[in-house]
């Protein structure tokens, strides 16, 4: 499920690309989301509680998570299918945080990476899984995070315990395995070097491998068009052609859609695999004021409405989505 690469480019053009992966319409929208609007971790009787600091663009799945997403200090996070992910077995006597939540928490409270590992370092919350809509089976998810000065996390469960791997230098997150594995495999492939062979499956690893080389090999341009283009490449490259997917993993599956998140521009780029347009929407012209509604913008069942250009005058008030609380 889906690729995230990090674009570190000259006077500011720091971007994050990811694709995103699955077998069925992910019935997802735009939603712009204000500052000051109090959550919970939709875990239970002790759930984690904030006020959200920042305000937020973001993409759901079934409008009932934030899968991706960019707040107006410049953060992005953006969740991917990890398998190997085993979370805590949640007893409540913790503040707990379902995974539906779990990247908004992130754009809610913090405006660096950072800030970020800081907090997250202290385990204030528990992440609690539950089952995938339409699927038997419990979410198994790694998160990623990156912000205006090229810093980047990746954050995953394993074997119970939450394992954070920060610095400038994550610049890719994929799926299978487990991040310090990947990095092993992807050193085999530095070593043959990707002028001379880049593996080409839609397997993770591959991927891994493929956008790693490719997103520091394009020219690194102080051109927004040029360094946009190059990042929306290096995205297209490691998508799968769509119709694609593999039996009894629906996490290799056809690329549904893609975004662009520039970081110090405040700009924010989807490409959907069924519409012909890029369109983008621009943090600095939404309105994200404590009193300010929420807002989406529909894409409709498998992306049936189509946008061009510049979209944030095309955000309609809406009453905000629910995400999705703990059943088990």
């Amino acid at each position: 499920m889906c690729t995230r690469l990090v674009y570190l480019g000259p006077n500011g053009n720091i971007i994050t690309g990811r694709s995103m992966d699955w077998k069925l319409d992910l019935a997802t929208n735009l939603w712009s989301l204000p500052r000051g609007v109090k959550r919970d971790g939709r875990a239970g009787a002790n759930s984690a509680t904030w006020t959200a600091k920042y305000g937020s663009v973001v993409a759901t799945g079934y409008d009932i998570c934030t899968t991706d997403g960019l707040n107006e200090a410049g953060l992005s996070a953006n969740l991917l299918w990890l398998a190997e992910s085993v979370y805590p077995k949640y007893d409540g006597n913790r503040p707990g945080l379902c995974i539906s939540i779990w990247a908004q928490y992130v754009l809610d409270n913090f405006a660096t990476v950072a800030e970020a590992v800081d907090a997250l370092s202290a385990e204030p919350f528990e992440v609690v899984t539950d089952g995938v809509p339409g699927e038997n089976r419990l979410a198994t998810l790694h998160l990623s995070m990156s912000d205006a000065t090229g810093d980047s996390a990746i954050v995953e469960y394993v074997d119970g315990k939450q394992v954070i791997h920060h610095g400038r230098q994550y610049q890719v997150m994929t799926n299978s395995p487990t991040f310090d594995q990947q990095l092993a495999v992807n050193a085999y492939w530095e070593q043959l070097g990707g002028t001379v062979m880049l593996p080409g499956t839609n397997r993770a690893a591959d991927r891994f491998a493929r956008a790693s080389f490719y997103v520091n090999a394009v020219p690194k341009s102080d051109d927004l068009k040029v360094a946009l283009a190059s990042v929306l490449s290096v995205v297209r490259n490691v998508s799968v052609p769509f119709g694609i997917s593999t039996p009894d993993e629906p996490n290799i599956s056809s690329t549904r859609w893609r975004t662009v998140a520039h970081h110090t521009r405040k700009l924010y780029f989807f490409e959907s695999a069924l519409t012909p347009n890029v369109f983008w929407v621009d943090l600095n012209k939404l309105d994200f004021a404590e009193d300010a509604p929420a807002r989406r913008l529909t894409l409709g069942s498998d992306d049936s409405n189509i946008y061009a250009g510049e979209t944030s005058a095309d955000f309609d008030v809406a009453e905000p989505f629910t995400f999705l609380a703990l059943t088990t």
